[in-house]
């Protein structure tokens, strides 16, 4: 049986590396850093570690709103669209490939990421 992806892109200390470098990129793109200007960061870290962990098949349950939900304001009121969803696609890539993750991990990671289009931007 394989590893959970969780595992094999080196666990919660890799998450925890990768949360952060990403979200320093989102925040300098000026595509994605103002759905950022009023959130908690330290807060929406460890909202995104226990995603993370829980999509990549880790050891824990997460037990955040549902994407659906946690994103639709930001749908309505900023209009958050495919150009956004792209956008942070493309700096989670970045991420792993900075931190040395081997590119068949980084595409299944940005795979399960996919699966979530719809929901996030509430379709």
């Amino acid at each position: 049986m394989t590893q959970p992806l969780f595992d094999r892109i080196g666990g919660m200390e890799a998450i925890m590396a990768a949360t952060d470098l990403f979200y320093e990129k989102v925040a300098a793109d000026p595509v994605t850093s103002r759905f950022f200007d009023d959130v908690n960061m330290p807060n929406q870290v460890q909202k995104m570690v226990a995603f993370m962990t829980w999509a990549f098949d880790g050891p824990s349950e997460y037990k955040g709103r549902d994407l659906r939900s946690a994103h639709k304001h930001l749908v309505a009121e900023q209009g958050l669209g495919d150009e956004h969803f792209d956008a942070v696609a493309k700096h989670l890539v970045a991420t792993l490939q900075e931190l040395n993750v081997p590119q068949a991990l980084i595409d299944e990671a940005v795979g399960i990421v996919a699966t979530t289009r719809d929901e996030v931007l509430d379709r």
